[in-house]
């Protein structure tokens, strides 16, 4: 670990390095460009055409030591193979080779077991399809570099305790756990790789995506401030796993949940028990002490 200040950082947060982001026009994503902005590195935002795009971007260069030539906006739809190949072409003629990647784009319009196709095919395309795209074809050039660098792959607690509501949600993130962790254990058994790869779990954050009408933040809900802070901290200390708590779950509950779904396989009880009606009185004397 390198040092700045008296906080020990990855070394692949430094001053001139750069960062390539995934759904940087908002939320998590508009958070960690300016933190990493903040940081003095060179910044890469990747995000759907738009005025989002260009005042995020005119946003993060206000807050970066380079200013507006140290930042880029490209649009970029990671459901789509040539816009991922255009974004590493993008980042690397702009800026050089890329320290960190953050496949952070993702998308939630809903969705049910016998619902449209099309909800199903966007929200896998985006969500898993765009991670497994974007860390292979960023992969290889960072590894070939020689030097420390993150790729950060944005996942969710649905896709681990995977509740019943948003089937596609789940199974969406469900594979991007599964796909990190083979990611990792690909990158720490490669001869000479320093990219570690890494699993943000989000909690509740007020975003976009979980707004749903509302303007201001529930008190429940992080912001995406304290979901990237946490994550950088996170990553500081070595974590795979980010499993960010709220200002209502805290991480001893998310043990807890998580527990009981595996628990589901070991134990032989129904799927997803936990919404049972045989179970889920047991389910909540389990958690009665947090």
């Amino acid at each position: 670990m390198t040092q700045i200040g008296t906080v020990p950082h990855h070394p692949a947060f430094a001053d001139g390095h750069v960062a390539v982001i995934t759904g940087a026009a908002s939320g998590i994503g508009l958070a960690a460009a300016k933190t990493f902005a903040g940081l003095g590195m060179k910044i890469v935002l990747a995000d759907l055409a738009g005025e989002r795009l260009e005042a995020a971007a005119r946003d993060v260069a206000a807050r970066s030591k380079h200013g507006a030539d140290g930042v880029r906006a490209v649009p970029t739809d990671v459901s789509q193979l040539d816009d991922i190949r255009a974004l590493e072409i993008a980042a690397t003629s702009a800026f050089g080779a890329v320290d960190v990647l953050m496949n952070n784009a993702g998308v939630q319009p809903g969705s049910s077991i016998l619902g449209a196709t099309s909800d199903w095919r966007r929200i896998i395309d985006v969500n898993l399809w765009g991670i497994i795209e974007g860390s292979r074809i960023f992969a290889a050039a960072m590894i070939k570099t020689g030097k420390p660098a993150l790729i950060i792959n944005t996942g969710s607690k649905q896709g681990i305790t995977t509740p019943p509501g948003d089937p596609a949600y789940n199974v969406s993130k469900a594979g991007v756990k599964a796909f990190t962790e083979a990611l990792q254990y690909e990158l720490r058994n490669q001869e000479g790789c320093k990219v570690s790869a890494h699993l943000l779990i989000p909690g509740f954050v007020f975003t976009a995506l979980t707004a749903n009408g509302r303007t201001e933040k529930p008190a429940a809900a992080w912001t995406s401030e304290q979901t990237v802070d946490f994550m950088v901290a996170s990553i500081n200390a070595g974590d795979f796993y980010i499993l960010c708590p709220d200002n209502d779950v805290s991480r001893a509950l998310d043990e807890r949940r998580i527990a009981w779904a595996a628990g589901d396989i070991i134990e032989n009880r129904p799927p997803l028990s936990r919404w049972h009606p045989d179970y889920g009185d047991a389910f909540k004397q389990s958690v009665a002490d947090l």
